[in-house]
């Protein structure tokens, strides 16, 4: 519990510090940097075209090297600047600062995980969930089908960019679903999340255009249940 509970504190810090926090995050989020201003954009676990045909190599060519690493150097800089004004003692700047820490952390922690819950079609992805996974999603929405239904009717319908989530709660322990807008807006205190589609346009529309929900149907091929069910034990211990 006092494991659970410190990381706790530090996610209701804000979405910057979400790249930090307990070892046992390691298989959700990205490694904690040795200092500010140092983060690094981590490698796919995969080719980039081992989740064709779903999602294309281009697309996941640009989305990590690209856009990933933008949130990466962003993060570094907002944390930068923020050292500069604490030595400075000059905190003009210090609300601008503070927003881009907070989008360029949560897009880069929300990153990392997204890439480690995906695998390759039929052989670490698709599917559905067992074990204890299973039976928490069953407790929290009724059955997989319940889930699936709410889950992608969140993602098509995240207003503008942002992504669809599925959190842990750590007060008591259920599963719950949120949309993000961006990647910081509209978070809750309080919970992890263990899953996420990012569908932000970058994501999908070099294959399916303006066409979401179809992107969102065929993400769910791709969805790594083995890492999700990871996620989860490291919030239970």
């Amino acid at each position: 519990m006092s494991t659970r509970r410190a990381f706790l504190t530090s996610a209701a810090a804000g979405a910057a510090v979400l790249a930090t926090g307990a070892p046992s995050l390691h298989a959700i989020g990205s490694l904690p940097a040795p200092a500010p201003g140092k983060h690094e954009l981590p490698p796919l676990p995969y080719a980039a075209d081992a989740l064709e045909p779903f999602i294309d190599a281009q697309t996941m060519q640009i989305h990590h090297g690209k856009h990933h690493l933008a949130y990466v150097n962003g993060l570094n800089k907002a944390e930068d600047e923020l050292a500069k004004a604490r030595a400075a003692d000059d905190f003009a700047l210090v609300q601008h600062w503070s927003k881009q820490a907070a989008f360029h952390g949560g897009g880069h922690w929300l990153h990392s995980m997204f890439w480690k819950v995906m695998g390759k079609p039929g052989a670490q992805g698709g599917g559905e969930p067992t074990g204890e996974l299973l039976a928490a999603i069953t407790d929290g929405f009724g059955s997989f089908t319940s889930f699936k239904k709410q889950f992608s009717a969140a993602a098509a319908a995240v207003e503008g960019s942002g992504w669809a989530l599925l959190h842990y709660r750590h007060d008591d322990g259920r599963l719950i679903i949120m949309q993000a807008e961006n990647q910081h807006k509209l978070t809750s205190w309080g919970a992890t999340p263990i899953l996420g589609i990012d569908v932000w346009e970058h994501a999908y529309y070099l294959k399916y255009q303006n066409k979401r929900p179809d992107y969102v149907a065929a993400w769910w091929n791709v969805v790594n249940w083995t890492a999700v069910s990871g996620n989860l034990a490291s919030l239970q211990r």
